[in-house]
């Protein structure tokens, strides 16, 4: 392994290889001759994915969000696995975003130039790499992603315009009819997401925009486009449920959407407007069908950072189309524009940066039909668009920010966050009713609930830059109000914190099978010892053990549970309206706290007949010195399974063992034979599985919450500790392995509906049946090569099977029917031959009917 200066001075010493024997590429046209930083482009195009929440999305190392029409990059650069388009929730199959990138516009001396990520119809590029692209992590602290890593996923890019020759797909402006001209800028692109309950519906981009060049930037603005393309990933709703998962794409040309600039939020009766400046896109109908909405979620776009106030906001849609008559977006009669095709789609650099520049929030594409030739603002659509767009279209939008002027060498920072929300649709008949029967814009919209997508771009907003808190030591905390003498913050001090509640680590898990079984080990060092970031103290709680049959969260069912016995106080109060009612005021008690406040008996502490849930909600407990000021009653903060091995079913491995006496120096006597603290060993022990069924078990750490400040308790991901298991994996090893192979389903039948009863395809609904099917090989050694012949003795397919023997699955490979030339095998009869390291060999028959 290289040390980190190495690694930079190989990298230094390969790319100038590279461009030596290269005599195109990176290229500076006559515009880059006015000396812009010597960089050189990176050939590692790259493309990450976001998939640590419920909000699944690719982002790349060169200005584009998702794959849009691929780009010649679909495989995420860290897993090997094809990028899906945007997806929630996660597992859904529910498509929330097709491609979408930064924008940056200025005017450099008399011309206005635009260097984009992506936009509408075009796979040309305007953004090269300069550095290989960076994933980390904080969930694990033994990984080499864990260094610096900000959120349970972050991912780093640097990437530059200067760049036009020679590069993939260079850009050409069709309306001035020349190559791209680059602004001269270098954009350090970080993004960041969170699995965490409160977090998981949004991911954070920050992008820090250089003039690497020599010219001044002047009324420079950044945007952000986005063709978000809501539906639900491509199933045919006028079809029958069809076993096999066939679907048909249904594209995204029936959404609907606008901005959201403010919100009205009440504290303690005092209500005011937060800013939050957000474009939203939905389905227009939600896809209602057979009783439920198919596609009831919400996608948007929203600015973060309170210290781009003062700044202009534009939120600008278009309905893109090769036709120009149906080419259409909202033109202003202030400063009405042909934008190259149309009236709709900005074609070359100054039609986009007259969009990114104009400062105008469009109306939303439901009042199209509403504006009329007397509007003051907009010129009116023709019906036929008109009655279009106000029913759902192809929305595509920029929403951008400025002007900002760059002298060379200066810098600005825009974050933006990418934002889902569920259950925007509540009213099945809101859509005919208000926007086909009638066009009534302002009753549909007020039909839509919008609550969850907005929580959730505030807590963005508040994770980005936490309101109340000073970061940079200056004095200033942020914007706040005054609500009846008490002051409070809803905006941050303008300097980044990036800085999110977290549940305890989760703990170390280890799965060992047993004849029909699972026995969990699982390790809890970190999860109870790891401090919370904002309180500094341990919280932790407790923790749950999971099955299920596939790793989404939604198959997962809690097995086990324990957690410390302590109890929330519902105290008797009033808001200043005079409204009584209980509310948790305080974080929760402990047993021992709860008899030495409130029992009756004069050794109080040790009274242990005192029961805080004989007080109830009815029934509530009143101190006798203070009846009218002193009311509660009592409920358990969680299960309250606190005794291990009795009201848990989880019990320590070590029942004896005293806690270390240092959790930095450990003595031998205090370890496992594996080196992990055995005080803070436990097991489980799940029985009565189905053998050779694979199953995902998961171990969770939780954390105590704050009732008090209205935090919920927060636990670690179930999906992201997940492991699978074969039950009987190896549980009764034979003297010769090899001898004992076996293969299932043999015959492997295409009329056996193996799908509909679960053993193939699961949690893979958006996947042909074609593509799920599975012959496994069991009891297999831990390594061996399997061979599949033809009853010709041609070679079928060839697979290493190279496990580590204490991995859970080890004994088991599965074969998906694909031969070694990627075709889909044919029914017949097929040899199978498993060979082990020593040379011993078993040969097998499969029949496969098609």
């Amino acid at each position: 392994m290289f040390s980190q200066p190495e690694y930079k001075l190989l990298w230094i010493f390969l790319t100038i290889c590279f461009l030596i024997t290269s005599t195109a590429f990176a290229q500076r046209t006559e515009i880059e001759k006015e000396d812009f930083i010597n960089q050189s482009a990176s050939s590692l195009y790259c493309i990450g994915t976001h998939d640590i929440g419920k909000l699944v999305f690719g982002i790349t190392n060169f200005g584009m969000v998702s794959i849009g029409e691929n780009n010649g990059v679909t495989l995420d650069c860290f897993s090997g696995k094809r990028v899906k388009y945007g997806e929630y929730p996660k597992g859904s199959g529910n498509s929330c975003l097709y491609k979408g990138g930064i924008w940056i516009g200025a005017v450099v001396k008399n011309d206005t130039l635009v260097s984009v990520g992506a936009e509408t119809n075009n796979q040309a590029r305007e953004f090269h790499p300069i550095s290989p692209m960076i994933r980390r992590s904080s969930l694990d602290p033994h990984s080499d992603e864990y260094a610096g890593a900000i959120s349970e996923l972050d991912y780093i890019c640097v990437y530059a315009d200067t760049f036009t020759t020679g590069v993939p797909n260079p850009s050409y402006d069709a309306i001035d009819h020349r190559m791209h001209r680059p602004l001269g800028v270098k954009v350090t692109q970080r993004s960041f997401s969170w699995s965490h309950a409160y977090a998981d519906d949004w991911t954070i981009i920050e992008y820090t925009i250089e003039n690497i060049g020599k010219n001044h930037l002047n009324d420079l603005y950044v945007g952000v486009f986005l063709d978000i393309d809501i539906h639900s990933g491509g199933i045919d709703l006028t079809r029958p449920p069809d076993p096999y998962g066939r679907k048909s794409n249904a594209g995204g040309s029936d959404d609907i959407g606008g901005f959201l600039e403010t919100t009205e939020r009440t504290y303690k009766g005092c209500t005011y407007n937060d800013t939050i400046n957000t474009a939203w896109t939905a389905d227009n109908d939600g896809d209602y069908s057979n009783g439920e909405f198919v596609v009831p979620h919400a996608a948007a776009l929203c600015l973060l950072g309170s210290f781009l106030s003062g700044r202009h906001v534009g939120f600008n849609w278009w309905s893109f189309n090769y036709s120009s008559t149906y080419d259409f977006g909202p033109q202003a009669k202030g400063n009405y524009r042909y934008m190259g095709n149309g009236y709709g789609t900005p074609y070359g650099d100054r039609n986009k940066y007259s969009m990114l520049s104009n400062e105008m929030i469009d109306y939303d594409p439901m009042y199209a039909q509403k504006i009329q030739p007397v509007d003051h603002t907009w010129i009116m659509p023709s019906p036929n668009i008109a009655r279009k767009v106000t029913r759902g279209f192809d929305m595509q939008y920029v929403l951008s920010i400025g002007p900002f002027d760059m002298s060379p060498g200066s810098e600005i920072v825009v974050p933006v966050a990418f934002v889902a929300g569920e259950n925007l649709h509540t009213d099945n008949w809101n859509y005919y009713s208000n926007l086909v029967r009638n066009c009534n814009p302002n009753e549909f919209k007020a039909n839509l609930d919008f609550s969850g997508l907005i929580q959730n771009a505030t807590v963005a907003e508040r994770v980005y830059d936490i309101p109340g808190v000073d970061t940079d030591g200056d004095g200033y905390s942020g914007k706040f109000h005054i609500c009846e003498t008490e002051t409070v913050y809803y905006e941050g001090d303008g300097t980044p914190d990036l800085c999110a509640a977290s549940p305890p680590p989760a703990p170390d898990m280890w799965l060992y099978p047993t004849h029909n079984g699972i026995r969990v080990r699982f390790n809890g060092l970190r999860s109870e010892t790891t401090p919370d970031v904002f309180s500094d103290k341990i919280d932790f709680e407790g923790y749950r053990i999971y099955i299920g049959r596939d790793d989404r969260e939604k198959s997962f069912s809690m097995l086990a549970s324990y957690d410390h016995e302590n109890y929330d106080k519902h105290t008797w109060t009033h808001e200043h309206n005079e409204i009584n009612f209980f509310q948790i005021m305080d974080n929760p008690f402990t047993m021992k706290e709860l008899r030495c406040l409130y029992s009756y008996s004069s050794n109080p502490c040790n009274d242990s007949l005192f029961d805080p849930l004989s007080y109830t909600r009815l029934s509530p407990y009143v101190h006798p010195d203070f009846p009218e000021d002193s009311i509660f009653f009592f409920t358990k903060h969680d299960y309250n399974q606190s005794i291990l091995g009795s009201s848990s079913p989880i019990r320590k491995i070590y029942p004896d063992q005293p806690p270390p006496k240092s959790l930095e120096n450990f003595t031998p006597d205090e370890l496992t034979d594996d080196g992990y603290p055995k005080y803070y060993e436990y097991e489980f022990l799940i029985e009565d599985l189905l053998p050779n069924v694979p199953y995902y078990v998961s171990a969770t750490a939780f954390d105590v919450g704050s009732p008090k400040t209205k935090l919920q308790s927060l636990e670690s991901s179930i999906v992201l500790s997940a492991k699978r298991v074969y039950p009987d994996n190896t549980w009764d090893p034979k003297a010769n392995e090899v001898d004992n192979v076996y293969v299932f389903p043999n015959p492997y039948r295409q009329d056996a509906w193996y799908r509909v009863y679960g053993l193939e395809g699961r949690g893979q609904q958006d996947r042909s049946r074609e593509r799920v099917r599975i012959i496994t090989f069991a009891n297999l050694p831990p390594h061996c090569k399997i061979s599949i012949f033809s009853l010709d003795g041609d070679l079928i397919r060839e697979m290493e099977h190279d496990r580590n023997p204490s991995d859970p699955t080890s004994s088991y490979h599965e074969w998906d029917l694909v031969s070694r030339n990627t075709q889909a095998v044919v029914s017949g009869l097929y040899y199978w031959i498993v060979e082990d390291e020593d040379g011993n060999s078993h040969i097998g028959k499969l029949v496969i009917l098609l």
